[in-house]
């Protein structure tokens, strides 16, 4: 275990990471006189490798039906003056400040949490797809299963129990790194203060907790393009114009 996962597990059992999570820990935040959290995610576009083990990892983690995601790194190839280059952009729900999934949702299933996070209640859900169509990320898909929209939660279910998301748990190069953005002394904190990061599609004007270092400003907007084989067709990627 990493110091940054050592220093998480050592602030949830605390009860002052996870406040806000529970009415317990909430009651604690607040006697301890400490803002509670706001979760947020850093990935480090310098470290991924593409190897897509946090789309995996998230799949069998939250039971997300075959061919659907919560999160996925979506790779590219990019052609310049005649010459291909890969670039990989990992991509999931921006858990935004303003996330225009809520304002449209017609049941008011969708919402934002104290902490920050974007859930669905899928008790209220009718499945209508108004909040999958306001997503300016693709970041919601309507699960066959249960056939309510399904998202990435930031496995508030793991955060909880003390433990990290299942994408950041698993990703083997270090790219993804999740905390506490009110906690100045959080590796996200640090990371957002101490480096350029960028979001995407930031004219929306949505505010993502989702932050990218090293973001090719080529990919921070809609990309047009189209699917070429990649890897000897063993995946697909599109093709940057």
């Amino acid at each position: 275990m990493n110091t940054d996962r050592r220093d998480f597990v050592k602030l949830v059992g605390t009860g002052v990471a996870v406040a806000g999570l529970g009415a317990g820990t909430a009651r604690a935040a607040e006697d301890s006189g400490r803002q509670g959290p706001r979760w947020a995610m850093v990935v480090d576009l310098r470290l991924c490798i593409g190897c897509q083990a946090c789309t995996v990892a998230c799949s069998v983690e939250n039971r997300v039906p075959l061919g659907s995601f919560r999160t996925l790194v979506t790779n590219y190839e990019v052609t310049s003056h005649g010459e291909a280059r890969r670039y990989t952009l990992p991509r999931l729900c921006n858990h935004c400040q303003k996330p225009a999934c809520v304002t449209v949702c017609p049941t008011q299933a969708t919402s934002k949490r104290a902490d920050g996070a974007v859930v669905v209640d899928n008790t209220i859900c009718i499945g209508c797809g108004y909040c999958v169509q306001a997503c300016p990320y693709d970041a919601r898909f309507i699960n066959e299963t249960t056939r309510t929209v399904d998202k990435c939660t930031f496995c508030l279910h793991r955060v909880e129990a003390g433990l990290l998301p299942a994408c950041v748990e698993t990703c083997v190069s270090g790219a993804r790194i999740f905390g506490d953005l009110n906690d100045p002394q959080s590796a996200v904190a640090t990371l957002v203060r101490k480096h350029p990061v960028q979001v995407l599609k930031r004219d929306m004007g949505t505010e993502p907790m989702v932050f990218y270092i090293g973001l090719d400003a080529a990919f921070a907007g809609r990309i047009q393009g189209e699917q070429v084989l990649f890897a000897a067709g063993s995946s697909v990627t599109e093709e940057v114009r």
